[in-house]
């Protein structure tokens, strides 16, 4: 009964913490609402998720955020010191195939995102078969760096968390 009230009690929860964000203001009306939607939402939907996705280990997600997000900061700063201060034929822009060792389409898509959201690095096309990442970087003297990169600090940490 729980598992058909609350068939993605993660996507119930981030649905209704989004929501509480977006309205900016945290009322019980407001959060009875989000949970309307966190709940209702994921119900409705679920019919389209038959093999859905499993966190093998959440505390490691919660640790892949934050460090997505300390990247993106400073990644942040280092794209904004190349556009300031290097001149153009200086810029050195590459790119790179990152080979996958990844399976699950969920992780897949997940680090697509993180090389798309992390400033310098674009991530453009997904070979058809799934076995290799075409990444745009901005700046590089050495493409094999970035791909490594990629691979030891992004798509090691999703094989442990989706498995």
């Amino acid at each position: 009964m729980l598992s058909r009230l609350f068939p993605h009690p993660v996507l119930s929860l981030t649905l209704t913490i989004v929501w509480l964000a977006l309205v900016n203001k945290v009322t019980l009306g407001n959060l009875f609402l989000g949970a309307v939607f966190g709940v209702t939402i994921p119900v409705l939907t679920a019919p389209y998720w038959p093999n859905r996705p499993t966190l093998r280990a959440p505390l490691m997600a919660l640790e892949y955020v934050f460090i997505v997000l300390w990247d993106i900061i400073v990644a942040n700063v280092v794209v904004a010191a190349i556009v300031l201060f290097k001149r153009n034929d200086a810029i050195h822009s590459r790119w790179v195939v990152v080979p996958l060792d990844l399976t699950s389409a969920e992780a897949i898509t997940v680090l697509a995102g993180t090389v798309t959201m992390t400033p310098g690095t674009v991530s453009t096309t997904l070979a058809a078969d799934g076995s290799a990442l075409l990444v745009h970087a901005l700046h590089t003297d050495d493409p094999d760096e970035v791909r490594d990169h990629i691979k030891s600090r992004y798509e090691r940490r999703l094989k442990e968390i989706f498995g």
